[in-house]
């Protein structure tokens, strides 16, 4: 028994075409492979890169294969062009059309530190910005507006 025993190969791996034996009944399923590295491969699924057509798994969704590919792919698209919907700057320019108008203060109490004052919509509609709908509020009077009739004591506030 100085001999070792070696099967003679009956079929082939469906990935590198390597010569190998399997059972019968392995092979009546279909597909055979050598070994673990040829499952992976068989297993993974490869998308070409939109710019270099090289393939790149397909996990994670990528399109590209790499960070130049990724610049490429990229230059020439224009982001964010004219702001439309940039509702910071809208709300900054609202707030000091306001303070040119109404006056340094909150509307409702008289506090005096116009930097903090918020811009409250009276009918709670954030798209209507008519003057007639926007007030100048402190923090407080806001909270008091937006959250007090909410809260655990019922609308009111204890003295």
């Amino acid at each position: 028994m100085s001999k070792e025993y070696k099967r003679n190969p009956n079929t082939e791996c469906c990935i590198c075409s390597a010569l190998i034996y399997r059972r019968p009944s392995e092979i009546k399923g279909g597909r055979v492979f050598c070994g673990r590295d040829c499952v992976t491969k068989a297993q993974s699924k490869e998308t070409p890169c939109v710019v270099c057509k090289k393939p790149i798994l397909a996990q994670f969704h990528k399109k590209t294969c790499s960070r130049s590919c990724a610049n490429r792919n990229r230059s020439g698209l224009r982001y964010k062009v004219g702001s439309p919907k940039d509702r910071v700057v809208g709300q900054r320019a609202l707030k000091t059309r306001l303070l040119e108008v109404r006056g340094k203060q909150c509307e409702r109490c008289g506090y005096t530190k116009h930097q903090i004052l918020h811009v409250h919509h009276r009918d709670r509609n954030r798209d209507n910005n008519e003057l007639s709908n926007l007030e100048l509020v402190c923090p407080n009077c806001h909270y008091e507006e937006h959250y007090l009739e909410k809260s655990w004591l019922g609308g009111t506030l204890p003295h």
